[in-house]
């Protein structure tokens, strides 16, 4: 049973499972939540992963930062969000049913999104040991946008990358900095009827970047704006593979 516990890191309220600061693992994934979740949204993920995959109990800790916005404003008590949406513009495209593109978005917010979350990794490696090499960077839906794009940002290259109901996103900027001679393993699942984000997106993302030399592992699914069990059990298994394939000890 992993324990769960509130922690600051940089700026970013989070909640910390598996890192004692004592003896610590030698792999953390840190998950981002969607826009207008609470903050411990995809906290219930951990437990459920151990429970699939019972080996990453000791090799792998978690973190759950909660985004910096509060939507209390906007109607949605206890909502977060790591950038501000036009709710109109979305709430149009639901009603309509057309299709959002935003690979030509650049969201306000995203720089503020992105400096935060490369804060938290600068002071969990710094106060861990860890190294980039023994991070996996992911999220659902807007978090899963900004884990790309600070994996993106950073320096080397993490040791994954999960997007869960993600999309393509400021194609200009990602597609520059794509021009590299590293890559990032990717785990990519998404809803054929999801109706926030399109799977012509996610498809797009994919191809993106698979083009630039991410291996990437796609799992559609017949679902919406979601994370089904199959998809949970086999990112269980893509998670081990990456405590399999990174630099710690154990």
């Amino acid at each position: 049973m992993i324990s769960i516990a509130p922690r600051k890191l940089g700026e970013l309220s989070c909640q910390v499972g598996g890192l004692s600061g004592d003896v610590d693992p030698p792999m953390v994934c840190i998950l981002c939540h969607g826009f207008g979740a609470p903050a411990t949204d995809l906290v219930p993920l951990a437990p459920e992963l151990l429970q699939v995959e019972p080996r990453l109990t000791d090799a792998c800790g978690f973190v759950f930062p909660a985004a910096p916005l509060s939507l209390e404003a906007q109607g949605m008590p206890g909502g977060r969000a790591w950038w501000p949406l036009d709710m109109q513009r979305l709430n149009a495209a639901l009603m309509s049913g057309q299709l959002r593109d935003l690979r030509q978005d650049i969201p306000d917010g995203l720089d503020d999104a992105r400096r935060m979350l490369l804060g938290l990794i600068e002071e969990l490696l710094a106060v861990s040991g860890l190294t980039h090499q023994q991070l996996v960077l992911g999220g659902f839906s807007q978090g899963a946008m900004l884990a790309t794009d600070v994996a993106l940002h950073l320096p080397e290259p993490v040791a994954g990358l999960c997007l869960l109901s993600g999309t393509l996103l400021a194609e200009s900027i990602w597609s520059a900095r794509l021009d590299n001679d590293w890559s990032i393993p990717v785990f990519q699942s998404h809803g054929f009827q999801d109706p926030i984000l399109p799977f012509s997106g996610a498809e797009a993302l994919r191809d993106l970047l698979g083009q630039s030399g991410f291996p990437v592992e796609f799992i559609p699914f017949a679902g919406q704006h979601t994370i089904p069990a199959d998809v949970l059990r086999r990112l269980a298994s893509w998670l081990w593979e990456r405590r399999e394939s990174s630099p710690g000890p154990g």
